[in-house]
């Protein structure tokens, strides 16, 4: 089953959204949500079908590229300067959130010395020569 063809790796991610966005609505839930199980469903830790994984991977960026696409189309500057006082400091905080712990990250993880480092410095430290002792 890993040779499917593209169509049919389509059809079949397109039944399942289907499907799952109907339940969600019986459900009383957004239809994003049914598509998000939907794409669990399909995903390659769950039994059932499992199309290609590079054409999946494609076409989920395809899917990316066009919802982006969307939400450019839908982007008010009129709707974005009314949110202002909570969007901007929300924004602000987050990136600053994000750079703090990404930074103490990558502190924590490269000043302590490797074990490999370590062991190297006795290495070079035994192999050296004792100084000659002048008498």
């Amino acid at each position: 089953m890993h040779n499917l063809p593209l169509l049919t790796t389509v059809a079949v991610a397109l039944a399942y959204a289907l499907v799952g966005g109907v339940v969600a609505r019986r459900l009383r839930l957004p239809t994003i949500v049914g598509y998000l199980v939907a794409g669990m469903a399909l995903g390659p830790f769950t039994p059932g079908f499992h199309g290609d994984f590079e054409t999946i991977r494609q076409l989920a960026e395809l899917g990316v590229i066009l919802l982006m696409f969307g939400v450019g189309l839908h982007f008010s500057v009129s709707d974005l300067w009314h949110v202002r006082g909570i969007a901007v400091p929300g924004a602000l905080s987050q990136m600053l959130i994000v750079s703090l712990a990404g930074y103490w990250l990558g502190t924590s993880r490269t000043s302590r010395p490797s074990a490999s480092s370590c062991s190297s410095r006795r290495t070079r430290a035994r192999t050296r020569k004792p100084a000659r002792q002048s008498r």
